[in-house]
């Protein structure tokens, strides 16, 4: 499989994404195409990033049987469903509201029962359940946004999409420290912008 190619090595990372069916994650003619390294499209114009990509982030994020996360992004709640196999705790956000539903659905089929999926603004995190020992961000913003990071426990760890939304991006680890953060830089990603705000989602 790409993913280790990829450099997706983590035994627990690859084995969360081989248990989690990504096509329960798509419908119509996408879901034969769910076992295919590309990103694909979901309702509300939004889209379920490509296995390569959620392994490396996924891994990078180091979760662990002891870790509380927040994902800003729950999208198909693919990558929540993932976290939640790794994770003692998953809280992710949504702000179209059609998505939270969706992804609320399929993660109860698959009987996730430590996701909980919130809609709302992700730009602000959720500080009544802060602090997080893990955040993962899956929208681009062009910093690490300060709400965020104030929500992160020290020694914690943040990986997100950092740049222009409409330029390649730069996938970015960031590690809280007693004294300020340490960054570090995982490569080239391309996400959708983190944007501020519920979306007004179409008529079903």
């Amino acid at each position: 499989m790409s993913l280790r190619m990829a450099g997706v090595r983590d035994m627990d990372v690859l084995q969360a994404i081989e248990q989690t069916p990504r096509a329960a994650f798509l419908s119509g003619v996408f879901k034969d195409r769910a076992y295919e390294n590309v990103p694909l499209p979901i309702s509300c114009g939004q889209t379920i990033s490509q296995p390569t990509v959620v392994g490396l982030m996924t891994q990078a994020l180091d979760v662990n049987r002891r870790s509380t996360v927040l994902e800003i992004g729950t999208g198909s709640g693919y990558q929540a469903a993932i976290l939640s196999r790794l994770a003692r705790r998953v809280y992710t956000t949504e702000r179209h509201r059609t998505l939270a539903r969706a992804a609320r659905e399929v993660l109860a089929k698959l009987d996730l029962t430590n996701v909980t999926v919130i809609a709302g603004d992700g730009t602000l995190g959720l500080p009544d359940q802060a602090p997080f020992d893990r955040i993962l961000v899956t929208a681009a913003a062009e910093d690490p946004p300060a709400p965020l990071l104030a929500q992160l426990r020290p020694g914690g760890i943040m990986v997100l999409p950092v740049g222009q939304s409409d330029t390649v991006q730069t996938l970015l680890k960031v590690i809280k420290q007693d004294q300020g953060y340490d960054y570090q830089t995982l490569g080239e990603v391309r996400f959708v912008p983190l944007l501020e705000g519920m979306a007004e989602d179409p008529p079903e």
